[in-house]
């Protein structure tokens, strides 16, 4: 039997973070989760909100997922993906994690099946507690830069803006879609197929 896949939104619990960039990859797991009738629950031993179930891809394949929310805050978040990864047997090349990227404009996304932790605090802390690896999937969604360094903390834990969440809704339909394609298709596909999206862009006539 197949090992599971795990599928880890970023971002911050609280009522007071929600609809903010930081918690763009949490946005993509409820998005899943609807989408894929998978109930998350608080899993003390995990730190996360998780849900687990079977999904039927667009392929027609089925596999098994757990969608996870660690809620240790950013900066804590390997600990509770280790935990699950762990107590699943899950390998590190079932793990995708979905970010926010200020590198990013808002209306892109960007797919690499590993590399670097890109400044971000999220994949600091998994990569450090997976053993300093970088072997697993990541999903950057592009919630654009500030005007000043000085202005980043502000600018990611601000809220997207009523312009921006009309761009965002189409962020996350297309993440969704990539992180189905991760789960059926090899990486170079995901990659031609989700990287050079413009979504912000009005559609071509």
């Amino acid at each position: 039997m197949s090992s599971p896949y795990l599928i880890v939104g970023l971002g911050n619990p609280g009522k007071q973070y929600e609809h903010t960039r930081h918690n763009a990859g949490f946005m993509v797991v409820e998005h899943l989760s609807r989408q894929w009738g998978i109930v998350g629950k608080q899993e003390k031993k995990f730190e996360a909100i998780v849900g687990k179930g079977a999904v039927t891809l667009p392929t027609g394949a089925s596999v098994t997922a757990l969608l996870a929310q660690p809620t240790t805050f950013m900066n804590l978040s390997g600990r509770s993906v280790a935990a699950i990864l762990q107590f699943y047997k899950i390998p590190q090349e079932h793990l995708i994690v979905v970010v926010d990227d200020i590198a990013l404009p808002l209306g892109k996304v960007r797919f690499r099946p590993e590399g670097s932790e890109g400044g971000h605090n999220g994949l600091k802390s998994i990569s450090q507690c997976l053993g300093n690896s970088k072997n697993y999937a990541r999903l950057r969604l592009g919630v654009g830069a500030p005007h000043s360094s000085a202005q980043q903390v502000a600018h990611v834990l601000g809220k997207f803006s009523k312009a921006e969440s009309d761009v965002l809704a189409k962020v996350l339909d297309a993440s969704c879609q990539a992180v189905e394609s991760w789960l059926s298709e090899d990486a170079d596909t995901v990659m031609t197929s989700f990287n050079g999206l413009d979504l912000a862009s009005p559609p071509v006539l």
